[in-house]
């Protein structure tokens, strides 16, 4: 479709025409029966349907189940009610949360053949899908705070970490996530038109969204620039400025084991930083950069299904403390069995 399309027509059906005009666009376009969407596919081979189902099925099953393990972890061993530990679990929680906006949908229009998203749902989506990505973004960034004060203020490090304070923590950055989904909601409910219906990407990218719009181009690229800076510049500042902290204090340690220990405690948050900031850059790139939809599509899914899916791997790998609560749930959990085995053995013989 080569033409506008107007929202205030979205979701009704009329047996008359209307028809509206682009600021850029003089072409016109019948809007009767417009009410949704159209995504763009992993792939348009039928034969690589039922491996894609499979494969991001799988991916989804292992990221829930690896994040909720993580949060049972922490949850059920008492020497993990740490300040130290506090937002793992949240953050893992909020992953499960984030994977649940785009990957279910996929799964299931792989499964029904089908790409359309209603107009409704769009911008659900998205909003869902920008306070998730913020909220992640935040709690990396109060973890980062929480690294600094725990190697550079030890001795003071309950003492400000404590648990009211925690909880402000993570109700700020859920206040903060929801300000800026909000106001990207907002953005782009004010389109009154659009170019076309196919949104570049498998679920409704807000940066696609916006440049289907046929509203003020620059305006909407200098409100989002100024909230990406406000909520996006910002948290990497503090991130980078926390572990320039952290690093200058490990470099005035004297001893071996106390700088392993310092490295050990910001190992696991340093990797899921890296891994997420880095796959962050490359979507970003990649769809400024390159035009082919295949390249963005497959970006996308590198930075919102292969990240969240490594990072429950990354902290138990990459962490003792979690590593060793995992391995006393799972011979826990086979002694368990292998009593109840035992015990049913013995009825039988009595029997």
């Amino acid at each position: 479709m080569g033409g506008p399309l107007n929202l205030h027509t979205l979701g009704m059906t009329t047996k008359s025409s209307r028809e509206t005009y682009c600021p850029n666009n003089l072409e016109t376009q019948n809007l009767t029966r417009v009410s949704e969407f159209q995504l763009v596919g992993i792939s348009n081979d039928p034969e690589l349907q039922p491996v894609l189902f499979g494969l991001f099925l799988f991916l989804y099953l292992v990221t829930v189940f690896g994040n909720l393990l993580i949060t049972l972890a922490v949850s059920s061993d008492s020497q993990l009610h740490t300040p130290i530990y506090f937002f793992l679990p949240i953050l893992s929680l909020n992953d499960i949360c984030f994977i649940s906006t785009m990957v279910p949908k996929m799964i299931a229009d792989i499964q029904t053949n089908s790409r359309v998203i209603s107009y409704v749902g769009c911008p659900t989506q998205m909003s869902l899908y920008i306070f998730f990505l913020c909220m992640d973004d935040m709690l990396l960034t109060v973890m980062a705070y929480d690294r600094f004060v725990a190697i550079c203020h030890p001795l003071h490090y309950t003492i400000i970490m404590n648990p009211f304070s925690c909880c402000v923590l993570v109700l700020v950055s859920a206040l903060l996530s929801l300000l800026d989904s909000q106001l990207h909601n907002l953005i782009a409910l004010q389109a009154t038109c659009f170019k076309g219906v196919e949104i570049s990407n498998y679920f409704c990218d807000p940066s696609q969204v916006l440049n289907l719009s046929c509203s003020e181009h620059f305006r909407n690229s200098m409100v989002m620039y100024c909230i990406g800076a406000t909520l996006g510049v910002v948290p990497v500042s503090g991130i980078l400025f926390s572990y320039y902290k952290i690093a200058s204090s490990i470099l005035r340690i004297s001893s071996s084991g106390g700088r392993y220990k310092a490295f050990y405690i910001c190992g696991s948050h340093l990797s899921v930083v890296g891994l997420f900031y880095g796959t962050a850059i490359g979507v970003y790139l990649g769809s400024t950069v390159s035009h082919c939809l295949g390249k963005v599509v497959a970006a996308s899914l590198m930075y919102t299904v292969v990240t969240l899916m490594l990072n429950p791997f990354i902290h138990s790998l990459r962490n003792r403390d979690i590593s060793r609560t995992l391995k006393r749930l799972h011979n826990r959990t086979i002694c368990g069995s292998h009593l109840d085995c035992n015990i049913e053995m013995s009825v039988k013989i009595k029997n």
